[in-house]
């Protein structure tokens, strides 16, 4: 599965060519192509290697997953690893899509393991932005690059909203949503955790691409990538702050459990001390040795108004002080 473009001094005059035809397109100057390959075979690899002539290590890899996001450079051509981010139905389950790129001084290679990355965004990006195509292969890392930091956004932004959402049940009157919040939290963590993975050493590969001396961003396309960069940061520091939010949820959640604690057993204390009253009365009365009222019913009746006045008067003063 691969998608062909070609630029010819600013204009799109070819799509969908043959991948063999790529190598013959990028003698001219005036040229730039752009090569997708989604899932490729060992052909494919071998081409990028021998026709096109890519170093072997950037191939390396290009064909083995889990790089980390950076940026090499090499004699003839600039190899970068990036992710997107897709949104899931399942929290806990942040998806992200690996991506790596080759860039020549007149073309762009993507390579991707799977069509999880809809590559048509970065397409449409590059169709409304038609007239910075004369910037050559810039202008096609820029609409990539843009289109994958937007994603890194909306992922930020949706993780942003669930942590609201989460604010709101922590403090509701129930409570019967501890057992979520803890597991929601913990949900949260494992995202913004994988997400910083992403989004933070992007701002090492934009900033490396701003070099001047890598010589691959003319001068008119310094501020889009300067731009690019400026969401990098702010992805960046919205997702730490995000994580100190967790971890404030996560200890929040655990104090509010420890007051509830408290106050049941501060209710329980005053409720064995109401009962206790009864208990050491009775326990008095059924001494078998005499006291006043011994064997008659006015020790019966004294012994039972002493449990109601003195446990109506523990259960008032308990009640004003908020014990009960």
């Amino acid at each position: 599965m691969a998608r062909t473009r070609l630029y010819r001094d600013g204009r799109l005059v070819s799509e969908g060519f043959p991948v063999q035809e790529v190598a013959d397109h990028l003698d001219s100057p005036a040229v730039t192509a752009w090569l997708d390959l989604c899932a490729p075979t060992p052909a494919d690899f071998r081409i990028l290697e021998d026709e096109l002539g890519l170093h072997e290590l950037a191939v390396e890899d290009a064909r083995h997953a889990h790089q980390r996001p950076k940026l090499d450079r090499y004699p003839n051509h600039v190899f970068l690893s990036v992710y997107a981010v897709r949104p899931s139905s399942s929290p806990g389950q942040l998806n992200t899509v690996e991506m790596s790129v080759f860039v020549l001084p007149n073309a762009l290679i993507t390579v991707r393991a799977g069509d999880e990355f809809d590559i048509a965004q970065v397409v449409t990006r590059w169709d409304e932005n038609a007239e910075l195509a004369s910037h050559g292969v810039a202008f096609l890392l820029h609409g990539l690059l843009d289109v994958v930091v937007d994603g890194h956004f909306r992922a930020v932004q949706e993780l942003d909203d669930r942590i609201e959402a989460l604010e709101d049940l922590l403090f509701d009157d129930g409570r019967a949503q501890i057992d979520t919040v803890q597991r929601s939290s913990y949900a949260l963590r494992k995202d913004l955790t994988r997400l910083r993975r992403v989004v933070l050493p992007m701002r090492e590969v934009v900033n490396s691409l701003l070099r001047r001396d890598l010589h691959l961003v003319p001068e008119p396309m310094q501020p889009f990538y300067q731009d690019i960069y400026d969401h990098v940061l702010r992805a960046t520091e919205w997702t730490e702050s995000l994580r100190d939010m967790v971890t404030s949820i996560m200890e929040t959640n655990l104090s509010v459990q420890g007051n509830r604690m408290n106050l049941i057993m501060k209710k329980v204390t005053s409720w064995a001390a109401v009962i206790a009253v009864p208990t050491a009365i009775t326990g008095f009365y059924g001494q078998n040795v005499p006291y006043p009222g011994f064997s008659s019913a006015v020790g019966f009746w004294t012994s039972t108004v002493i449990i109601v006045v003195v446990s109506v008067l523990l259960y008032l003063v308990f009640r004003r002080k908020d014990w009960i």
